[in-house]
């Protein structure tokens, strides 16, 4: 069933349907256009790039926020399973002319897919403890995972190659760290919290750095990933962030909400963060980013992440902001 049908019937009370079931209905995530027979994703419709991290960014961000991945998680972690190197790790793939796929990039970052894949199994638990592959996929990413570790700083590394360490990344293996419930668990994550902050927290200028790299302290500040670092712990509910939590959105969409509502004219347009601001109550925003990055839909500048978060949206019944609407 689309999505679209889904929600007209629970709005409209079909008789089939009670008004309980329609409330308690997760409505489920379509991505017809973006996944194929054998459950790859790409990263844009109708792509021949499968880039596991946008995937599962996408896969997550939707389970996060109310949405069925059930269909399309099982056959994408059954497609990315075998393809997991040797060493746990992960490349990217193409797809050539004869349609089969292939590794043709090594990972951006390890660190963060590593934490995001497990992640995504995780949200399937009695399937990954009765699939013996998926359970050593698991057990090798978790290592692969810890090899990254930089005891020094107490954050993990990019890759074994790519020796620094990133702040986006780490608040996304500290996201996989926060759900574990045992206390020696939830103590190694408020650890891990802590690094990052104070790894890197620039007190001076008062933001967090993006990088441990030296020389990144002296480039200007670019909307990314400078200015979407200063926001992205929200998406994670990542506590050690300046004042609170509602303080710090504000702040930082007073700064840039302008500039992050054109970013669609040239770049992606970082649905991400309108579903950040939906759920910050502030619908207003993501109504905006509704009307001005919807006729991106489907293009070369809308990933399968911007429409995990169109999606949401949609879901929760937010429409787009009127004409006169001001949205600077």
């Amino acid at each position: 069933m689309k999505l679209k049908q889904l929600l007209t019937i629970c709005a409209m009370g079909a008789v089939l349907l009670t008004q309980a079931g329609c409330a308690g209905a997760a409505a489920p995530l379509e991505l017809g256009g973006y996944t194929d027979d054998s459950g790859a994703i790409t990263v844009l419709h109708g792509g021949d790039s499968a880039d596991p991290y946008f995937a599962m960014q996408a896969l997550l961000l939707a389970h996060e926020n109310g949405m069925d991945i059930s269909a399309p998680a099982e056959k994408f972690a059954n497609w990315l399973v075998p393809r997991q190197k040797p060493d746990g790790t992960f490349d990217r793939f193409c797809r050539g002319a004869d349609k089969k796929w292939v590794s043709c990039k090594t990972a951006d970052a390890d660190d963060s897919l590593l934490a995001i894949w497990m992640k995504l199994l995780e949200t399937m638990p009695a399937k990954l403890a009765s699939n013996p592959v998926w359970t050593k996929s698991h057990q090798a990413s978790k290592a692969a995972l810890e090899n990254l570790y930089q005891p020094s700083r107490g954050i993990y590394m990019v890759s074994p190659v790519v020796l620094h360490g990133l702040f986006m990344d780490n608040l996304e293996v500290w996201s996989l760290k926060v759900h574990l419930k045992q206390p020696q668990q939830r103590a190694a994550s408020d650890k891990l919290a802590r690094a990052i902050h104070d790894t890197f927290w620039d007190p001076v200028n008062k933001r967090f750095l993006v990088s441990t790299q030296l020389e990144q302290r002296s480039q200007k500040p670019a909307f990314y990933p400078d200015h979407v670092a200063q926001i992205f712990p929200l998406l994670f509910d990542f506590p050690l962030v300046p004042g609170n939590a509602r303080q710090h959105y504000r702040d930082w969409m007073a700064a840039h909400r302008a500039e992050w509502l054109i970013q669609g004219e040239a770049d992606y347009p970082w649905g991400l963060l309108a579903v950040l601001a939906m759920r910050q109550n502030d619908k207003a925003t993501a109504a905006c980013w509704l009307r001005q990055s919807t006729p991106l839909r489907h293009s070369s500048r809308w990933a399968v992440s911007d429409e995990a978060s169109y999606q949401i949206l949609v879901s929760r019944g937010v429409t787009p902001a009127a004409k006169d609407a001001n949205c600077k």
